[in-house]
């Protein structure tokens, strides 16, 4: 599907303020990222070829696949999938999607997931999405040394850093070569 980079990169652009960064009556403005993947989701469906062969859906709980409990997959619970259902063929891509402030406890359990689906159940795309206005050089270079030490096999990483702006993809996550 060579659609899908740009299906994600219009979808970002199109989520509104209120729904990158929430509003709270009383309190300081809150990242979640239910309600960000919610409306990433939307967005993405909004945009999506009446004549693609994949679909878009959201959090499928893996928990009694049986191939995938055969594979050792069970129990995850990625944010987007790209896929036919019901085709182990069919699959395209992983989404995981995180707010930056977010990633210090929930980048080892994402790129898990992604790396399982990438390299195990067998994935085209593992991508990982970041958002938020404080990603920062450092967080990305954190993020890509949790992968280097990983299984991680080839990562996509997105940021989105604003609303209105397009998410872009800024570098691909390996798992690091031990040293001869």
């Amino acid at each position: 599907m060579q659609e899908l980079s740009h299906i994600l990169a219009q979808a970002t652009a199109a989520i509104e303020p209120g729904y990158f960064i929430l509003c709270v009556n009383g309190g300081q403005p809150v990242y979640r990222e239910r309600v960000y993947c919610y409306e990433l989701y939307h967005q993405m469906r909004r945009r999506w070829p009446d004549s693609c062969p994949f679909w878009l859906n959201g959090e499928v709980d893996k928990a009694a696949h049986p191939t995938l409990t055969e594979l050792g997959a069970r129990g995850f619970k990625p944010d987007l999938l790209v896929h036919r259902p019901g085709d182990m063929g069919g699959n395209h891509a992983v989404l995981e999607v995180k707010p930056a402030r977010s990633t210090r406890q929930g980048a080892p359990k994402d790129l898990n997931t992604l790396s399982v689906f990438r390299g195990v159940v067998g994935y085209e795309r593992a991508i990982y999405l970041i958002y938020g206005e404080d990603v920062s050089e450092q967080l990305i270079a954190r993020i890509e040394r949790l992968a280097g030490q990983t299984d991680t096999v080839p990562i996509e990483l997105w940021v989105h850093t604003a609303p209105g702006q397009p998410a872009m993809h800024v570098k691909t996550l390996q798992r690091l070569e031990a040293s001869s």
